[in-house]
């Protein structure tokens, strides 16, 4: 496991913070995101882009899945006493490549 991988974990561990713009996302009514959802690709999920220099402070994007198998992106950064979860989105087929892995580039 990655060092970041393991701060997510450790931070996720403290406490969980969703941003106001993170339950607006998982709340549109063509997503309905739970936070369990969440949850479990915080704890299970794959860092896919990693953002050490973001100008909010070291943030990353996750893949994992959600209920019946749906893929998820969550984005979240480690504090030292807890993670905070930025959005939360379903991938888009038409801007995400490689099981949303990667990015289309335009």
């Amino acid at each position: 496991m990655s060092n970041t991988s393991q701060s997510i974990r450790d931070a996720a561990q403290k406490a969980i913070l969703f941003t106001p713009h993170a339950i607006s996302q998982m709340t549109a009514a063509d997503r309905l995101i739970t936070p369990d959802e969440v949850v479990g690709v915080v704890q299970r999920g794959e860092i896919i882009e990693d953002y050490p220099h973001d100008r909010r402070g070291h943030s990353c994007l996750l893949l994992g899945t959600g209920h019946n198998g749906r893929s998820l992106h969550v984005v979240c950064a480690p504090k030292k006493d807890h993670l905070t979860i930025i959005t939360a989105y379903i991938p888009d087929v038409d801007f995400w490549e490689e099981a949303f892995r990667k990015r289309i580039q335009s």
